[in-house]
């Protein structure tokens, strides 16, 4: 059986192109999700995917990035994927699959290449980042929590990942928020 899954972002962004490709590519069920792919902690879909693939299953992706972008990451779903029986294939990336040792060798120069391209994009941001602030023109997200919320739910007795959750918020904002106020 053919597994797809497909991955962007963020919400603003489109799954429709991922989805017909691996429709196209004959995948019986797809699996899909908006959420980053910087960690593969976190991407439900993708547990999902791999808890539900089965020996003998493909599961398919249109590229290697909306897997995973960090070597660490590849290797372990690849690993996991093996130790099930299960095989993996990248569409728009022609060779890149586990049926072959020539596969293997090239999904692990990709996911070093895709892993290398994120730490340049990383460090090009940080050096931007320098720079406007450096011109005094960088001065950072202006916070968007209301920090007087969160210490009514505090006192209520209410927990930070709870406060974050009723907020739409991360918890390490409402941490943040927590520590200014005291």
């Amino acid at each position: 059986m053919l597994i797809g899954y497909a991955r962007v972002s963020s919400s603003g962004q489109s799954l429709e192109v991922q989805l017909d490709a691996l429709r196209a590519a004959g995948c019986d069920k797809v699996f899909q999700e908006k959420k980053s792919g910087a960690s593969a902690d976190g991407r439900l879909a993708l547990a999902d995917a791999i808890d539900f693939v089965r020996e003998g299953d493909t599961l398919v992706i249109t590229r290697l990035d909306r897997l995973a972008r960090s070597s660490v990451d590849l290797h372990n779903i690849i690993a996991r994927l093996n130790a099930k029986g299960v095989k993996f294939r990248c569409l728009q990336q022609a060779g890149v699959d586990t049926d072959s040792g020539m596969g293997k060798l090239v999904l692990a120069i990709l996911g070093a290449v895709a892993e290398f391209e994120t730490d340049i994009r990383k460090e090009r941001q940080k050096e931007g980042i320098e720079k406007a602030k450096a011109r005094g023109v960088y001065k950072g997200r202006k916070p968007s929590v209301d920090i007087n919320a969160i210490q009514t739910l505090k006192d209520e007795g209410i927990g930070p990942s709870e406060i974050a959750k009723r907020l739409g918020i991360g918890r390490a904002s409402v941490y943040r928020a927590l520590a200014a106020a005291s």
